[in-house]
């Protein structure tokens, strides 16, 4: 017989996914374990961090690549200003960089998007009772050495940079954005693609997105 969580105890959850349909997916997920209840849904980092601090939830369950501020970035935030609240990611991306990036944040846990009914309420039992829950397969990868990531080769400024340049903004957009010059812009872009070893903007959007930095 599966565990579930006390009647007693509600669970407050807030989703946070840029995209509508998955967190439709994954609110029907969670109405299948008793004691759950999702109290609120956001599109990106921002929206996630108002919605927190102002209803207090019990668990977030946020994706990772998101318009304007990410999900670990948000995590981060979340855990100086409501270190109480559990994190939890849910992503398609399972590298070893990405889930070494989100446990430090101060995420307390980590599932595959593709994740059971089952395997959400484990996370939830786990996250509540022990303070984490990371799969068996995550835990491998938190354990196990990392091939150098976004954050290992690029200064949080070159991070943000190809973050924009993956969405497609220009040069003069990106330098507009960011109060810089383009070509300020431009020099950054050179480092960039030099210290990933990238020659062109398609090569840099892949990477962008099997790191999880934008959505796909």
């Amino acid at each position: 017989m599966q565990r579930s969580i006390p009647a007693a105890r509600l669970v407050r959850i807030i989703l946070a996914d840029d995209h509508a349909l998955l967190r439709s997916g994954l609110g029907a997920l969670l109405e299948n374990v008793e004691g759950v209840e999702v109290i609120a849904e956001a599109g990106d980092g921002e929206e996630l961090i108002k919605l927190a601090e102002a209803l207090d939830p019990d668990i977030v369950f946020t994706d990772i690549a998101m318009p304007g501020m990410d999900g670990i970035d948000a995590v981060g935030h979340l855990k100086q200003s409501r270190p109480a609240i559990r994190c939890v990611i849910v992503s398609m991306h399972g590298t070893g960089d990405m889930v070494k990036r989100a446990a430090a944040a101060g995420a307390a846990g980590y599932v595959m998007k593709n994740s059971s009914a089952h395997e959400l309420r484990q996370a939830i039992d786990e996250v509540m009772s022990r303070g984490s829950y990371f799969s068996p397969a995550i835990t491998a990868l938190l354990l196990s050495p990392a091939d150098p990531g976004p954050t290992d080769l690029l200064t949080s400024r070159q991070i943000e940079i190809l973050k924009m340049m993956a969405r497609g903004l220009s040069t003069k957009e990106i330098a507009y954005e960011l109060d810089l010059s383009p070509k300020t812009v431009d020099a950054h872009r050179a480092r960039i693609m030099t210290r990933l070893d990238l020659a062109d903007i398609a090569s840099l959007t892949r990477y962008a997105v099997k790191h999880g930095l934008v959505a796909i």
